[in-house]
């Protein structure tokens, strides 16, 4: 195997690696590298003590690479795994300690990074994996005549970054849970709602095509020996035709009007996951399809702005309707300061101005931001399907009637 096949091989994130984590989140696989900023403490502690000199000079570029593989393996290798790198670095700072004193920084980073090796770790048992590698530590640097306060802050300071990291990943991993339980909901909630459009429609239309077949069965049989009678039977079924139409559309009219409703419960989830209250009412009742599905994705892109750039507490939406325009305000009382449109804001614009309407944005610095959109009540049902209809001269399309539902 080639020098770079093994590179390629070391830095490819395991499925189960922190680096792979950092990927399913959207993130960069090398996000973790920016912790190694704090080695830069290997290069100043020196400046403490003795200076420099051949011996650290050595010591640092025989150590050093070693310390960054073994963080790149537990960053990119598996999980399983991780803890084996940790207490290598840990122990690599140890059998140095007597020469090299600027590999304590490698103990910190052992004892921190024993944490990434474990998927949900339980604070107690990281505690106590933190005491007994310091019992060591202090056992070592006792041993070498090291200064009480200088072996004293080592432990001090494991425990303190080692407990902050540890809430911190549990935060993002709660956070990541909970984004993963949105998701599951909005899942759910869009297998159920195709279960009860299935079990309308077959309400709706089973009893209903049953008996329309029925009718022109019997209108066939008729049509020989009772003319009259196959004509009402046509008639008749003409009839539940256009009531089975009328209901039809009216179930679809109900299933598009939950669009507003369930993305409300959607923005609210997810912005009390970025820790935003958000405050609203209830959408006005009977608006046209269009209307309701245009604003419902106006809305959910708003929300994603907020939650993601505005950096925001409250958030408020507010609906208004008049006699020929719904009116939806969107605010917030975040750092605001939106001065040109970005890829959302243009996208809102764009599904406003399809439906007639307008969107004003005002957003001063620190003074939040407030998005206010008004759309016309003017839809218009288009015409149904043409029907061929006999002329003199043949056959002429025109528009059906209009069925009312």
């Amino acid at each position: 195997m080639s020098l770079l096949a093994w590179l390629q091989r070391q830095f490819t994130p395991a499925p189960d690696s922190a680096a792979a984590q950092d990927v399913r989140r959207g993130k960069s696989p090398w996000t973790g590298g920016v912790h190694l900023l704090w080695s830069l403490w290997v290069f100043f502690t020196p400046l403490l003590g003795d200076g420099y000199d051949w011996r650290w000079l050595t010591l640092t570029l025989l150590s050093y690479p070693l310390f960054l593989w073994l963080y790149a393996r537990i960053i990119f290798g598996p999980r399983r795994q991780g803890w084996c790198h940790a207490l290598a670095m840990a122990a690599l700072s140890l059998v140095l300690l007597r020469w090299y004193p600027s590999g304590l920084s490698y103990f910190v980073f052992g004892c921190v990074m024993l944490r990434v090796s474990e998927q949900r770790p339980r604070l107690l048992h990281y505690a106590l994996q933190l005491l007994a590698m310091n019992v060591v530590f202090v056992a070592v640097a006792w041993a070498l005549d090291y200064p009480p306060q200088f072996w004293m802050w080592v432990p001090v300071m494991t425990f303190v970054i080692g407990m902050i990291v540890n809430v911190e990943h549990a935060a993002q991993e709660n956070d990541a849970a909970l984004a993963l339980s949105q998701e599951e909901v909005r899942k759910l909630a869009a297998t159920a709602e195709r279960e009860r459009i299935g079990r309308d429609l077959h309400d709706l239309l089973g009893h209903t095509l049953s008996l329309i077949t029925l009718k022109l069965e019997l209108a066939r049989k008729l049509f020989e020996r009772d003319s009259g009678a196959a004509k009402r039977e046509l008639e008749e079924a003409e009839r539940v035709a256009r009531e089975a139409l009328a209901q039809v559309r009216s179930a679809v009219t109900g299933i598009r009007a939950t669009d507003l409703a369930a993305e409300l419960a959607s923005a609210r989830l997810l912005l009390e996951s970025a820790q935003v209250q958000l405050d609203y009412g209830a959408p006005p009742p009977g608006l046209p399809p269009e209307v309701e599905r245009g604003l419902a994705l106006v809305l959910r892109e708003a929300v994603t702005n907020i939650g993601r750039h505005a950096h925001a507490a409250q958030a408020q939406v507010e609906f208004t309707r008049e006699d020929k325009a719904v009116q939806l305000c969107i605010g917030d009382n975040g750092r605001g300061g939106v001065a040109v449109d970005g890829n959302g804001l243009s996208g809102m614009r764009a599904r406003v101005a399809e439906l007639g309407g307008s969107l004003s944005v005002d957003s001063p610095r620190n003074g939040g931001t407030r998005l206010l959109v008004r759309v016309p009540l003017t839809w218009q049902e288009p015409l149904l399907p043409l029907r061929a209809v006999p002329t003199a001269g043949g056959f002429q399309g025109k528009p059906q009637a209009k069925v009312q539902g």
